[in-house]
């Protein structure tokens, strides 16, 4: 069981923001995120080509 009864319960997501800015600071954050989203962009197109791929 999780902590908080959900991971997705907003009490998860503040603790999960408070320990990004004191672990990263504020000034990292957005460099954070802007590869967080490069990287999911990058998998979601993979695996729309192995499904193009498989179907062939």
């Amino acid at each position: 069981m999780f902590i908080f009864g959900s991971i997705l319960s907003p009490w998860a997501w503040i603790l999960i923001l408070v320990l990004a800015l004191v672990l990263f600071g504020p000034g990292k954050l957005p460099e954070l995120g802007k590869g967080l989203g490069k990287a999911i962009r990058g998998f979601k197109e993979e695996m729309k080509g192995k499904e193009d791929q498989s179907v062939e």
